[in-house]
């Protein structure tokens, strides 16, 4: 049968014979018109038996008949791992490059925004991890609800990995009238009933028996103590002349060491398993695949993601303690009816899974007995209180974890303790700083402080009468020149009156010696209105006239504004002195702690403890 008697399109037979096919595997014999007569079909067939093909291209040939107006998700390929899923991503690319269909592929791992922007640009044909399509559709960034065609790849390796309940989260958000494509290697009982309640009368496919290994794969068998594992499996890369080789092992820590063992031994390997970042698996499977590593050493993460055409060897340094894993292993070779060879190691604590294989499968596996390190050790590990087998492999990987999680807790203690170090010789090194009982913040300049919160030169910071009172007075002279005649200095002796004063009257600065005295200004008397004009023109008169210029006539002078009297006084204020402002009133808008000036009743000098105060002076008399 060729794949023109299949009923397929002509872009894609000619996409196919671009990749070299020639004439089609069974299960895609028998899975190709069910499905592009839109039955649902259950293929049952291991891996590397073509089965991507035989969902993919009938749903290329079935969308591409019957485009859909604003590209929504009309078919959505589900898979258990991100490798699985690229690598269907390029079948599909390769298939489809004739048509105008658009895939895209979205996994966890890395960023979901270059993803998210491929959706909204829209698609036909999504595939997809669970972890990632879960978070997309929670944030309603995937819609659904057109979906015609839905595929379950790799059912049985979903329920191992832990994915079967996600799976049926996701059958919920799908509409009830669709094509569902479901493709497993073996049919434990939960995936039979995901099978019940999913299919509607399916097509079912089986090529070969259930759990069966692909018969074109060479199985043999070494008996090897654990320790002894990495120095046979080193020798047999070697005098084998492996081409490329698969390494599966029980643990992380067992891919890590295993690697390194073979890197020095001369064999160049890399390690692919779950710690590792979605980066370093991409490259690790790169290198490989273009033959910069001989040896991929991986966890059974990888067996079902890796498809590597022209895999001459498959080791399986730790036998799986799931027999369904034995097989998913080894059909990594063998790929498309190819030959290849499946190596495995077996110690004394293995023997019970090997039991469980040989029981699956229903044959024996061949084993190599002339090998240079046979097994010596025939007793099994020592079981637990439960009666378990302890298993040495994962006891060694929990000791290798808690001695990495102890060397960086001894580090970061130890970055601690330094960081700690250099903080108290940063202490020791800077000069003592007088100790605050209270940190407070530093007080602004009067150049910082607003206008209104100024406080004119002469006056004490003294805010309460307490503070005045406890402090120390300065120095005052028993006399002050005011002008042409002295008098004693009300300041100089009563406590009392000392810091009132200092409270509310401004420091004069006379008495210094060889200081000028301070020039105080001397207000003027009231007058009446006609007055204060008059003298406003005299004052003005005073000054040198401006000449005025060639061709233009002189200004008139302004007239003077009338004077108001202050309110709470029957007299008028004072007229400022030239070039000053008048004092704002009490009350209203006047500096803070400066006291407003009072009018004196003659004309005589001002005196400094005239102030509006109720406690005045005794010694103050009114001529």
């Amino acid at each position: 049968m060729t794949f023109q008697e299949l009923g397929l399109s002509a872009p894609i037979l000619r996409a196919l014979a671009d990749q070299g096919y020639q004439q089609p595997s069974p299960i895609q014999e028998k899975a190709i018109p069910p499905a592009l007569a839109g039955r649902d079909v259950l293929g049952c067939a291991q891996t590397g038996t073509g089965k991507t093909c035989a969902f993919a291209a009938p749903i290329l040939q079935r969308l591409s008949t019957a485009p859909v107006a604003g590209r929504p998700v009309r078919s959505l390929i589900l898979t258990p791992t991100r490798e699985l899923a690229l690598q269907i991503h390029e079948s599909f690319e390769a298939y489809g490059k004739n048509l105008p269909l658009r895939c895209a592929v979205i996994f966890g791992g890395v960023g979901q925004a270059p993803q998210v922007e491929r959706l909204k640009r829209g698609v036909d044909i999504l595939v997809a991890t669970p972890g990632r399509l879960g978070d997309l559709y929670g944030q309603g960034l995937i819609d659904l609800s057109r979906l015609e065609i839905f595929v379950l790849d790799e059912a049985d390796r979903m329920l191992d990995m832990g994915f079967i309940h996600d799976v049926k989260r996701i059958l919920g958000w799908l509409p009830k009238q669709k094509q569902t494509l479901f493709f497993s290697a073996t049919m434990p009982p939960e995936v039979q009933g995901l099978v019940d309640s999913l299919l509607h009368q399916p097509v079912r496919v089986a090529v070969d028996p259930v759990s069966s290994p692909v018969e074109v794969i060479e199985q043999r068998l070494y008996y090897v103590d654990r320790g002894n594992k990495t120095k046979l499996l080193a020798q047999l890369i070697q005098e084998q002349q492996v081409k490329n080789a698969l390494v599966f092992t029980r643990t992380k820590h067992g891919a890590n060491k295993v690697a390194a063992d073979l890197v020095k031994a001369g064999i160049s390997a890399a390690a692919i398993h779950g710690n590792k970042s979605q980066t370093a698996r991409q490259q690790a499977l790169s290198d490989f695949k273009r033959g910069a590593v001989q040896v991929l050493v991986a966890t059974d993460i990888a067996a079902r993601g890796l498809d590597i055409e022209e895999l001459s060897h498959v080791f399986n340094y730790n036998l799986p303690d799931v027999p369904e894993t034995y097989v998913h292993r080894i059909g990594r070779t063998g790929r498309a009816g190819r030959g290849g060879t499946a190596i495995s190691f077996c110690d004394a604590n293995e023997r019970e899974d090997l039991k469980a294989i040989e029981k699956l499968t229903g044959r024996a596996v061949p084993v190599v007995e002339d090998h240079p390190w046979p097994m010596k050790i025939l007793e099994p590990a020592p079981r637990d209180k439960r009666g378990r087998t302890v298993n040495p492999e994962d006891a060694e990987a929990r000791a290798a974890a808690k001695e990495r999680r102890r060397t960086q807790d001894a580090a970061n203690k130890a970055a601690a303790a330094e960081r700690k170090t250099k903080a108290n010789r940063r202490l020791l090194e800077e000069p003592e700083k007088p100790r605050r009982a209270k940190a407070e913040p530093p007080a602004p300049t009067p150049a910082e402080l607003p206008p209104r919160q100024r406080k004119p030169r002469g006056f004490r910071a003294s805010a309460t009468l307490e503070e005045a009172l406890t402090a120390t007075a300065p120095h005052r002279q028993d006399t002050e020149v005011f002008g042409d005649f002295q008098r004693p200095d009300p300041l100089a002796s009563d406590v009392i009156m000392d810091a009132t004063a200092r409270l509310l009257a401004p420091r004069s600065r006379a008495g210094k010696p060889g200081t000028p005295p301070r020039r105080t200004r001397e207000p003027k008397a009231v007058k009446e209105p006609d007055s204060e004009v008059r003298s406003s023109k005299a004052s003005k008169a005073s000054k040198p006239v401006k000449e005025p210029r060639p061709g233009k006539a002189p200004k008139a002078p302004k007239a003077p504004k009338p004077f108001r009297a202050a309110k709470s006084s029957p007299q008028a204020a004072p007229v400022p002195a030239k070039g000053g402002k008048r004092p704002p009133a009490r009350g209203k808008g006047g500096r803070s702690g400066r006291p407003p000036e009072v009018a004196l009743r003659s004309s005589a000098q001002k005196d400094s403890t005239e102030q509006p105060s109720l406690m005045k002076p005794y010694y103050l008399h009114d001529d």
